[in-house]
């Protein structure tokens, strides 16, 4: 067989046997991550366009952050009781108007208050969208699956920046309401053609309380708390990239152009890499892919010390954008085996709990390290980090066996019935498009 005829055997077994609603769902998805502007772009723009401090910058980062944290909690009950499809919609809805808003505002309170709603309401539909992937896909499938996912944002990533950092040298406004249209679309998708996937409760279970699978059954689930804590420290050290990487490159001169096509990278690796590594990766050991991805994370991160040039810059890039490769199938597919079915919510709003909290950290981590320490104390912090977490992986998780056991909530859990199309949507053939 050729090379080109294996490269074609491979991404069909990658892509074919999934639900048409998954397709859906995955077009939402990469619709929503073409107009990923404001995250990217907001340390340059409040730090050269607006000339405010990196530690005012950190700030309005943090808030986001806050805003995620207690869209977290808030939207996983939400996908519990309300249902993926309306907590998708309300969330998306939500955050094109006050991106929007935020494009227009000057104030500095008013740009830090605005960026907090919109950290909010970003998040909100985050447990929904897990979930519902997570009731569609069969469970051999769902690593697959979320790694198509995960693809599908960073093709969107790739894209967006590089077009988004031209955007930005001549308008940061037409940046903010080019992410709100594309966010609306994203809405407009979901409420047109994704079915609701919340399982039914069982005729003998109707008399009992709706919320059985609570806050406080996955506060107590040990296991899975502990690999909450882990992927904090990971996710701290994946958003330094996002918040001090950017501060760093304008601090030695780079232009936002610079920084677009140079984090464009990490899209176009995963664009490029994401399907062949998950094939390899996907029947191994958790536990040990998370160690391998801690570590390549925090000192691909604490490279960046080093680097002096674009070409170096490239390289540190590439180290851990391998690492989140590797970590973001694997840890959101270990997540849905510590989960019941109807606590899949919750599970993943805890879940983004600890991304959402990182989001907070690390931009008021960055602001204040660069100002009063250097750079390179942040980006050595990193290397310390990602060895704690990997340090951390390797003692909950010992083995792939250990690590794919469900949590205390997960047992007696029910099947997910098949899920029911919104009132006049018609979902796709039954032969799933390819991306």
């Amino acid at each position: 067989m050729s090379s080109v005829a294996r490269v074609r055997s491979a991404l069909r077994e990658s892509v074919s046997g999934l639900p048409p609603a998954f397709w859906w769902l995955w077009t939402s998805t990469l619709i929503n991550r073409l107009g990923g502007f404001v995250y990217t772009f907001m340390a340059i723009y409040l730090t050269v366009e607006r000339g405010y401090s990196a530690s005012y910058a950190g700030l309005v980062a943090a808030l986001f952050g806050l805003g995620g944290v207690l869209a977290s909690l808030v939207g996983g009950v939400l996908t519990d009781r309300w249902g993926r499809r309306p907590t998708m919609f309300t969330a998306q809805a939500g955050t094109a108007l006050a991106v929007a808003v935020l494009g227009f505002v000057t104030h500095p309170v008013a740009i830090a208050g605005v960026a907090a709603v919109v950290g909010f309401v970003n998040n909100a539909s985050r447990p929904a969208v897990q979930a519902m992937l997570a009731d569609l896909v069969p469970a051999e499938d769902r690593v697959r699956a979320f790694a198509l996912n995960y693809w599908a944002i960073n093709l969107g990533f790739a894209v967006s920046t590089v077009l988004a950092g031209f955007v930005a040298e001549y308008s940061y406004l037409a940046g903010f309401l080019g992410e709100a249209a594309l966010t609306m679309a994203c809405a407009v998708v979901v409420f047109l053609r994704l079915p609701e996937t919340r399982p039914e409760r069982a005729a003998e279970d109707k008399g009992r309380r709706e919320d059985e699978v609570g806050l406080r059954t996955v506060a107590r689930d040990g296991r899975f708390m502990a690999v909450v804590g882990l992927s904090f420290l990971v996710a701290l050290v994946f958003q330094e990239a996002q918040v001090g990487l950017p501060i760093t490159m304008g601090r030695a001169g780079f232009s936002p152009a610079d920084y677009g096509s140079a984090i464009a990278l990490n899209g176009v690796l995963i664009v490029v890499l994401q399907l062949p590594l998950t094939r390899f990766i996907q029947h191994r050991s958790p536990g040990r892919l998370l160690v391998l991805s801690s570590l390549l994370a925090g000192y691909g991160l604490g490279l960046t010390a080093f680097a002096d040039s674009m070409a170096v810059l490239l390289m540190t890039i590439t180290v851990w954008t391998l690492a989140e490769m590797v970590n973001a199938p694997t840890q959101t597919g270990l997540v849905v085996q510590l989960s019941p079915v109807r606590g899949r919510g919750r599970y993943q709003g805890v879940y983004g709990l600890s991304w959402s909290a990182a989001a907070l950290v690390a931009p008021l981590m960055a602001g204040a390290m660069i100002d009063h320490l250097g750079a390179g104390w942040l980006w050595g912090s990193c290397a310390v980090l990602g060895t704690v977490a990997g340090a951390g992986y390797g003692i909950v998780l010992r083995t792939a066996k250990g690590a794919g056991e469900p949590g205390p909530a997960s047992r007696g859990s029910a099947s997910v019935p098949a899920p029911r199309p919104p009132e006049g949507a018609g979902l796709p053939g039954t032969r799933a498009p390819s991306p």
